[in-house]
């Protein structure tokens, strides 16, 4: 039981340190509402859910020791985030021709639920670093004796239940704040900022190494 514990405060530590699913999240969350950002949460815990089954088959590991596979993924990866990035920059530049109140109010949804979800699955999907956390940490949590694969993709399962909670709170309370984040000054300021954390963090991954 220590050792579950132990896990979960470690994962918590990971989830609680801003990163590309949080950005993308709160993204979403101001283009197409709180379902917009449930459904990046719902997208980005499919992935590590994805994440968790290959690290329990052994496909993790190959991907890891294999430097061309993990340099695909990383760079493709690096590519989305920095495309979302200058997506969000572009949405910051366009001139805002609904001012007033009722705009405000009620604001043009230009994202789908699907969508949403694609963003989150491809941006966690394309994230090695989440190959590398999978690979190098799950094992360790294992109990002495326990059946490896189950424990692994339980473990993993965990995790991404608990991204989803957390990612899902940050889509609540950005929709609570919706009528003032979404004026058209603070909303272009905030798709400006996104965009350049986006933009940065696609091109830490590409030029960092593991």
């Amino acid at each position: 039981m220590s050792l579950f514990l132990a896990y979960l405060g470690v994962s918590f530590i990971v989830l609680a340190t801003p990163g590309p699913d949080t950005a993308i999240t709160i993204r979403n969350t101001l283009l197409g509402g709180r379902v917009c950002g449930v459904f990046t949460a719902l997208g980005i815990s499919s992935g590590q859910t994805i994440w968790a089954l290959a690290t329990s088959a052994g496909i993790v590991a190959l991907l890891v020791a294999s430097e061309p596979l993990f340099l695909t993924v990383k760079y493709a990866g690096a590519a989305y985030l920095t495309y979302l990035g200058f997506k969000a920059l572009q949405e910051a530049w366009r001139p805002s021709h609904q001012q007033d109140t009722a705009a405000i109010a009620r604001p043009e949804r230009r994202l789908t639920v699907a969508s949403a979800y694609r963003q989150g699955l491809i941006s966690d999907l394309g994230n090695p670093k989440m190959a590398v956390f999978f690979a190098s940490l799950l094992p360790q949590f294992v109990p002495p004796g326990g059946e490896n694969f189950l424990a692994l993709l339980g473990l993993g399962a965990v995790f991404a239940v608990m991204t989803f909670t957390w990612l899902a709170l940050y889509a609540t309370v950005i929709a609570k704040a919706g009528d003032f984040l979404r004026r058209p000054s603070i909303r272009r300021a905030i798709e400006g900022i996104t965009g350049m954390v986006l933009i940065g963090l696609g091109i830490r991954i590409a030029t960092e190494h593991r």
